[in-house]
C-alpha cells in the first residue's frame, strides 16, 4: 500500500530524516515513536504529500489510494459551522450530483468517446463515495465519537479541545480511507473515546501509522514499531506492540553496553601492554652504551614492535568495527522540590457549585477532600466539567455557591491544558527571570534540566513546539516552589521518555497533586485516588499504585 524509499529531509544545516525506508501492507498497524522534535510529524507530512523530501520517494499502491491524515492540533477553519465543515471536508452531495448529471448528458450525446466515458465513471464513483460518506459514515461515526448531540449549526470555534479533536478525527474516518496516518489522535480524548478508537483501528482492514505517546493505546492497537532514532535520523523496525519494543530496545542496549565495557577493558589492557613494552625498551637503552650493541639492537626491535602495536590499536579505534559508547536515551530530567511542611488538609469543598456566571451550574453539591501527599487523578468524559473544577480551585473562576478552602500553608501551582498562561512573546529565559531572582547563567543552567540548551532559552514561546511549551510550564511550577499542583492534561504533548520521567518525578514529590489525565498507564502507575466526573458529580475510588 505504501513504500517509503530512502527519505531524507533537512532544514538549513539540521538533518531531520536520513535514508528512511519501510513498507506498509493491508493489516499493518505501525506505531511511529521517538522523542519530540525527531521528525515524526515531518515524516507523516512527507508521506501525505504535504511536504516534499530532499531525497527519496513515497509510492502508493494503487496511486489513487485514499489516504486519511489527522494532523496534530486542529487545523480546520474554526469560523465554519459543524455541518459546513463536514460538507466541505467529505463533499457536497448536490454539487456531486450536478457534476454527474452533466457527465452523463455529455456521454449520452457521444457514447463512443472514451474520455467522456472516463469522466462519467469518475463522477459516478465520486457521487457514490460522497453519498456513502453522508448517509453511512456520518450517521455512524459522529454518534460513536460523542458528537451527535451537538447542533450542526454550532460554530467549530465554540467547541472544546476534546470536541475539536473528535470532530477532526470523525472527518478523517468519514472519508473512508484505506491508509490512515494519525498524528497524536489520543490528545484530549477521554477513556471511553480511546477505547472506541482502539476497537475501530483493530477492525480496520487497511494500514495505519500512529504517532502517539499513549503507551496503553499503542499496546492495544499496533503490531509494529518504527523507532525514529534521533542519533541516526532513520527508522529501526521492531515487531510487536510498544511494550515488546521497549523489551527489545533495552535488551539491545544492555548487549551493546556489555560489548562496550569488554572493548574498553581490552583497549586499556593493550595500552598498558604497549606502555610496558616501551618502558622496557627505554630502560635497556638508558642502561646500556654503544659498546653493547646486542642489547640495544634487541631494545630497538622491542620499541619497533610496541610502535607497530600502537599503530594497530589506533587503526582499530578509528575503524567502524569499534563499538561507540551507547548514548543515554533522550529523556527529560525533572526534579521537583519537596516542600518543608504542609497542612494535613490541602483542599476541602462543601456543597460547591461550579460553572460560569450567568449560566446553569455544571455541578452542584460537590463535597471533595484532598489530604497531604495525595495523588488524585480526575477523569471523565470530555465536557463533563473537569477543567472548570480545576480553574475554580485555582481561583480563575469564582464558585457559584458553597465553600472552597485551601490549607493555610498551600502554595498552589496551576498548569493549564491550553498553555495560555505562557506569554507567547517572551522567551523561556524572560519567563523564568520574572519568577525568580536568578541571573542569565543560573536560568540557563536551570532550563538545561528541561532540555532547553544553547539558544533554545532565547527563542520566543510562540516558536516553541507543544512539547517544549509543556516542559517550560512545568519548569515554572518548580521554580515557584509549589506544594499543591493542579495539572490539566500535563502529559498531552510529552513524548514517552518524558512521560516516564514526569511520573518518576511526581512519585518522588512529597507535595499533593490533582491531575486531569486520560493516560491509563499514567493512572495505574501514579494515582492513589481516582475521581471520576460525570453529569451526576464526582465519584471517588481509592487506588493502589502499581
Amino acid at each position: 500500500m505504501l513504500t517509503a524509499h530512502c527519505i531524507s529531509k533537512s532544514y538549513n544545516i539540521n538533518t531531520i530524516l536520513k535514508d528512511v525506508s519501510f513498507s506498509l501492507n493491508p493489516g499493518d498497524r505501525a506505531g511511529l515513536v521517538g522523542p519530540n522534535g525527531c521528525g515524526k510529524t515531518t515524516l507523516l507530512k512527507i508521506l501525505t504529500g504535504i511536504e516534499d523530501p530532499d531525497e527519496g520517494k513515497v509510492t502508493l499502491s494503487p496511486p489513487n489510494l485514499a489516504v486519511g491524515y489527522l494532523a496534530q492540533g486542529f487545523n480546520q477553519d474554526t469560523s465554519l459551522s459543524i455541518d459546513n465543515l463536514v460538507e466541505n471536508s467529505i463533499g457536497d452531495i448536490s454539487l456531486a450530483g450536478k457534476i454527474l448529471e452533466e457527465a452523463a448528458s455529455a456521454f449520452a450525446d457521444d457514447p463512443d468517446n472514451q474520455d467522456l466515458q472516463t469522466a462519467y465513471d469518475t463522477s459516478l464513483e465520486r457521487f457514490y463515495q460522497i453519498t456513502n460518506n453522508h448517509t453511512g459514515n456520518t450517521s455512524k461515526i459522529l454518534p460513536q465519537l460523542g458528537l451527535s448531540n451537538l447542533s450542526g449549526k454550532t460554530l467549530v470555534k465554540e467547541l472544546s479541545g476534546g470536541q475539536k479533536t473528535r470532530l477532526a478525527l470523525a472527518i478523517v474516518l468519514m472519508r473512508d480511507p484505506k491508509l490512515l496516518l494519525l498524528d497524536e489522535p489520543t490528545n484530549h480524548l477521554d477513556i471511553k473515546m480511546l477505547e472506541w478508537l482502539e476497537d475501530w483501528i483493530n477492525s480496520f482492514n487497511g494500514a495505519v501509522i500512529i504517532v502517539s505517546h499513549d503507551r496503553t493505546f499503542l499496546d492495544r492497537t499496533v503490531n509494529r514499531i518504527l523507532f525514529l532514532d534521533p542519533q541516526t535520523h532513520s527508522t529501526i523496525e521492531y515487531s510487536g506492540n510498544y511494550t515488546s519494543f521497549i523489551d527489545q530496545f533495552i535488551s539491545e542496549r544492555q548487549k551493546q553496553e556489555a560489548i562496550f565495557r569488554d572493548q574498553v577493558y581490552e583497549i586499556r589492557k593493550m595500552q598498558q601492554d604497549i606502555a610496558h613494552t616501551k618502558q622496557q625498551a627505554l630502560q635497556v637503552e638508558l642502561s646500556t652504551t654503544s659498546r653493547q650493541p646486542g642489547p640495544r639492537r634487541i631494545a630497538k626491535k622491542v620499541a619497533k614492535k610496541a610502535k607497530s602495536r600502537e599503530n594497530k590499536l589506533q587503526r582499530y579505534i578509528d575503524s567502524d568495527d569499534r563499538i561507540d559508547k551507547p548514548k543515554k536515551s533522550w529523556q527529560m530530567k525533572l526534579e521537583l522540590p519537596n516542600p518543608p511542611h504542609q497542612s494535613q488538609t490541602i483542599l476541602r469543598t462543601e456543597n460547591l457549585s461550579i460553572g460560569y456566571m450567568g449560566y446553569e451550574p455544571l455541578h452542584n453539591d460537590l463535597n471533595l477532600h484532598i489530604t497531604s501527599g495525595s495523588r488524585v487523578v480526575l477523569t471523565g468524559p470530555n465536557g463533563s466539567g473537569k477543567t472548570t473544577l480545576l480553574r475554580t480551585i485555582a481561583g480563575h473562576l469564582k464558585p457559584l455557591g458553597g465553600i472552597l478552602k485551601l490549607g493555610h500553608s498551600v502554595v498552589l501551582g496551576y498548569m493549564s491544558q491550553e498553555q495560555e498562561m505562557l506569554n507567547a512573546e517572551l522567551t523561556p529565559l524572560d519567563t523564568l527571570q520574572k519568577l525568580a531572582p536568578l541571573n542569565e547563567t543560573d536560568v540557563r543552567s536551570y532550563l538545561h534540566y528541561y532540555l532547553f540548551s544553547g539558544d533554545d532559552a532565547l527563542r520566543r514561546i510562540q516558536d516553541l513546539s507543544y512539547g517544549e511549551r509543556a516542559r517550560l510550564a512545568l519548569a515554572k511550577l518548580v521554580i515557584q516552589g509549589c506544594n499543591f499542583l493542579l495539572l490539566d492534561e500535563p502529559i498531552n504533548h510529552l513524548d514517552i521518555p518524558s512521560r516516564s520521567q514526569f511520573e518518576q518525578a511526581l512519585n518522588q514529590f512529597q507535595g499533593s497533586v490533582l491531575a486531569v489525565v486520560h493516560d491509563r498507564y499514567f493512572i495505574q502507575q501514579f494515582a492513589t485516588v481516582l475521581w471520576t466526573m460525570d453529569e451526576q458529580g464526582v465519584l471517588e475510588n481509592e487506588l493502589v499504585v502499581a
